[in-house]
């Protein structure tokens, strides 16, 4: 099976497969795509494929078209949420100039090595976007292993060397095993890797970021913890786990991926709030989180608002804007679906995102700017392009 969404005046076509394997897949894409002039095809694929399989598939089916992307938690698909498939996009390549990098051995990653890439990735961009008019304007694209556990540091490291240029993205996933995720680059997949694209349109955009949270007085301060893993000994100088319970009002007992789905933690950054998410408790009671702690961190308890209404609001807001809007790309946090799946909302959100375009993934964790983040839906809002009059 395979979908389409798209029109003659629509400057980013959608296409969504689900068969029973990778090639077919990788076909059925291709055939729909046949006739576009695209400057890139960025693809979301479920670990029910096999992603080194696809991806080389998909190469040799689409010739000189770049490709990027990753493995997924979930699709945001035409339908709305979705499993088990691809979603693809393809930029026309007459309301888009693109310019890509690759970053391996993230395990071994410094910050020059950034600003290396970035430096290298920003004249090769130069060069390919000096015929463009003083009207266009870029933005990056950022996926990268959502098992890497590095993704502040190579931020920190993009956000210093790119300037202007806001960077939006997600963490790839792996379903819910939390084992293996892969990055597309080159007709290969990659572990322990991130691709950066950048990206100049003549479009209308926008950046967006939403989350469903807002702080109560109840805060925890990290007073030991692993920080290069992400580990969380204590809180208030107690065991992490039963801290946390006591603070949320669990039972530690009952504590699981959903129990911290409907109850992240918030750190202050700047003036603004944002989630850090809880992986799952260690058997030493320790907590692994998603994202970057630190010793002497004030942890800020969350209280959910209603998801639906805010996004919805969110959404409405960035139409009115740009006028009409083409696509929302998004990069949505795998607990913030759980947390709406506990709430029983999950078909009210999907015909919410199936409503207004947004197309994207499923991530374990979300980049927005310079910040890394979770429980949350990033990414960017691309206006319509204008049509000529008959």
């Amino acid at each position: 099976m395979a979908k389409q969404n798209g029109s003659a005046t629509d400057s980013i076509v959608v296409v969504q497969a689900k068969t029973d394997g990778p090639r077919q897949a990788a076909d059925e894409i291709a055939r729909q795509l046949a006739a576009a002039d695209l400057a890139m095809l960025v693809v979301f694929v479920s670990p029910f494929y096999d992603p080194k399989e696809f991806i080389a598939e998909l190469s040799r089916r689409m010739g000189d078209v770049p490709i990027f992307g990753c493995t997924t938690a979930g699709e945001l698909s035409p339908g709305g949420w979705d499993e088990d498939s691809v979603v693809a996009m393809g930029f026309d390549a007459a309301d888009f100039v693109i310019a890509a990098r690759p970053l391996f051995d993230l395990a071994t990653f410094r910050v020059d090595h950034g600003r290396s890439m970035c430096t290298e990735l920003q004249n090769d961009f130069a060069q390919r976007t000096e015929h463009c008019d003083h009207t266009e304007d870029s933005f990056g694209l950022l996926f990268i292993d959502g098992m890497c556990q590095r993704e502040e540091t190579i931020m920190s490291a993009i956000y210093a060397s790119l300037g202007d240029i806001p960077v939006v993205g997600g963490s790839a996933g792996d379903g819910l095993r939390f084992e293996k995720s892969w990055v597309f680059y080159g007709g290969e997949a990659f572990t322990d890797a991130a691709v950066l694209i950048l990206i100049r349109t003549r479009l209308p955009f926008r950046t967006f970021k939403c989350d469903h949270f807002e702080p109560t007085s109840t805060k925890m301060v990290v007073t030991e913890a692993d920080i290069e893993h992400r580990i969380v000994k204590e809180l208030n100088a107690e065991p992490a786990a039963l801290e946390y319970s006591r603070a949320v009002g669990l039972s530690d007992s009952k504590l699981e991926l959903f129990s911290f789905a409907a109850h992240p933690v918030l750190v202050r950054v700047g003036g603004a709030y944002y989630a850090r998410s809880i992986q799952r408790t260690n058997p030493d009671g320790s907590l692994q989180f998603f994202c970057a702690i630190d010793e002497g961190m004030v942890l800020t308890v969350a209280r959910e608002r209603d998801p639906i209404d805010v996004t919805s609001r969110l959404l409405k807001e960035l139409t009115e804007d740009l006028g009409e809007v083409s696509m929302f790309i998004g990069f949505e946090c795998v607990l913030r679906r759980l947390d709406v799946e506990q709430r029983q909302l999950s078909r009210e959100m999907s015909e919410l995102y199936r409503r207004n375009k947004v197309i994207g993934f499923q991530t374990y964790g979300e980049q927005y700017r310079s910040m890394h983040v979770n429980q949350t839906l990033t990414g960017i809002a691309i206006g319509k392009r204008a049509v000529a009059p008959q």
